[in-house]
């Protein structure tokens, strides 16, 4: 028997944690379980090809809304060119709704719901020794003559009990390794998966430490904390983070989400001091709208989580990215402008302009109609209109977050953002919703450009507003070049002004 665990990732650096967890759990089979990643970018063909010439006995996919799509797809193929072959699917997009999913996709033989690990062991430990006791599986889904069978779903693993999946596997070093010291999550935001499971299942102080210590001497580059909220209870966090500190090999960053309401002066006091590039860090504001959070189960104090990261990100040592929602109840495109205009001016690394996304299984989903959601019938379910903005609103932000992931998360523009926000007596919002008005009005959309390009293109905006402001054009010219000095290698520069100022499309 030969099984394989394969995914397609959204970019070559992710790694999918399950596939590891399930490999390290099938403690007993691991002589006949394969891992493969591939991610959506890859030709279809390829993996086509790549799934079917070992002779793999079951294929087990692990699904997520950017790839599910073109695994249903992988696996439809797989069936027909070998219909022996057995397909497993799992993860939080095919979770939910499986009946409807395995009627309209025949191919399909078993889905796994939640949490995998138990299930999944179970199963190869069956399918390897020839038993059929599938009724015995929780969280099993399955077809057996022609009728699906729905097992009952597994209580919560003891998470301390799931071995940490690295040991057993080769140390991806050019990759973003996973890793997560809790599972579920104390609050109970109606967007999010986590709200499902109000309760927090952590390891132990004395496992996650010797997890760590596994990334530390192996010197990889980036582990992600997958925690929903890390911070959530403050003395775990100020020991992991004291013992990261402590052992700091000067190479390996460590990314973590956190709750700014959370954070005190103790992580600020023990912070100040860190290695630049040793941690960074994610927190959710999604809103200043206290209605909109409230409507989704959310509580936050702005005023505070401003204050903390402001004090956070003085010392300048720790990368701090935040992160809006567009689409939330009763934030409308008015409401919306107040909470980008009252994070932007926070002047965090990065600012994440994302869409609320309705998905399967999240209770946001059921109260669509409450709130006339109008949303993406595939994934990953975004919304396109609701009762507080129209598919208008939702256009014209998605044009203001190309032009702030373009000049403002792409770095290289600060100076010349700053003045130009300024001096043209704008707040921010309105500042990107005018250039994204440009922008798009001159056809610059329609490719994607060199970052010095992006230089030029502001200059022809500039001279535009020249018309409004007199010798606007030449101040934002001079902030143009020590932006590009900042940012740009002396040869880009070199090759900058041979060409000059002048943009061709």
């Amino acid at each position: 028997m030969k099984i394989l665990l394969t995914t397609l990732n959204s970019k070559y650096v992710h790694s999918n944690l399950t596939l590891k967890y399930l490999f390290a759990c099938a403690e007993r089979n691991r002589d006949s379980i394969d891992i493969r990643e591939f991610t959506i970018n890859n030709e279809e063909d390829y993996i086509f090809t790549e799934l079917l010439r070992k002779g793999y006995d079951v294929i087990c996919f692990s699904c997520y809304i950017w790839n599910i799509e073109k695994v249903l797809y992988l696996a439809e193929n797989i069936k027909k060119a070998k219909p022996e072959i057995k397909i497993l699917l799992g993860g939080p997009e095919v979770s939910f709704d499986v009946v409807p999913l395995m009627i309209q996709h025949k191919f399909i033989d078993f889905i796994i719901s939640g949490e995998g690990e138990a299930p999944f062991s179970e199963l190869t430990e069956m399918l390897i020794s020839g038993e059929q006791e599938l009724d015995k599986i929780a969280g099993l889904t399955y077809r057996r003559g022609g009728k699906i069978y729905v097992n009952p779903a597994a209580p919560p693993l003891n998470f301390e009990s799931v071995p940490f999946p690295y040991l057993n596997l080769v140390c991806e070093e050019d990759k973003v390794l996973y890793y997560e010291s809790s599972r579920g999550c104390p609050y109970n935001c109606s967007y999010c998966l986590s709200s499902l499971e109000r309760k927090v299942r952590a390891l132990s102080m004395e496992r996650v430490k010797s997890d760590l210590s596994y990334f530390i001497y192996k010197r990889v580059q980036q582990v992600k904390f997958i925690d929903r909220t890390f911070n959530w209870n403050r003395e775990r966090c100020l020991e992991i983070m004291q013992y990261l500190i402590m052992g700091d090999n000067g190479v390996t960053n460590f990314h973590f989400e956190l709750c700014g309401d959370l954070i005190d002066d103790d992580m600020i006091q023990l912070l100040g001091t860190v290695r630049p590039g040793l941690l960074q860090f994610e927190i959710g504001v999604q809103s200043t709208n206290e209605s909109a959070l409230s409507a989704c189960g959310r509580s936050s104090e702005f005023e505070k989580l401003a204050e903390n990261v402001k004090r956070l990100r003085e010392p300048g040592n720790i990368h701090i990215h935040l992160d809006l929602i567009a689409g939330l109840p009763y934030e409308d495109y008015t409401s919306f402008r107040k909470s980008f205009n009252d994070v932007y001016v926070l002047k965090m690394h990065q600012l994440q302009l994302g869409f609320l996304k309705l998905l399967k299984g999240a209770p946001i989903r059921e109260q669509s109609e409450e709130h006339g959601y109008i949303y993406r019938s595939k994934p990953p379910y975004e919304v396109i209109s609701s009762k507080y903005m129209t598919a208008d609103d939702f256009i014209r932000l998605k044009q203001i977050e190309n032009l702030l992931n373009l000049y403002y998360n792409r770095e290289g523009f600060s100076l010349t953002l700053e003045f130009a926000i300024e001096n043209f007596a704008m707040t921010p919002f309105d500042f990107y919703e005018e250039f994204a008005d440009y922008y798009y009005s001159k056809g610059f959309q329609h490719k994607s450009h060199k970052k010095e390009d992006l230089y030029r293109i502001f200059y022809l905006y500039a001279g535009w507003k020249e018309q409004l402001i007199p010798e606007i054009k030449g101040k934002i010219k001079k902030l143009l070049m020590k932006d590009m000095q900042n940012t740009l290698n002396s040869d880009a520069i070199k090759k900058f002004e041979r060409k000059g100022w002048e943009y061709s499309q």
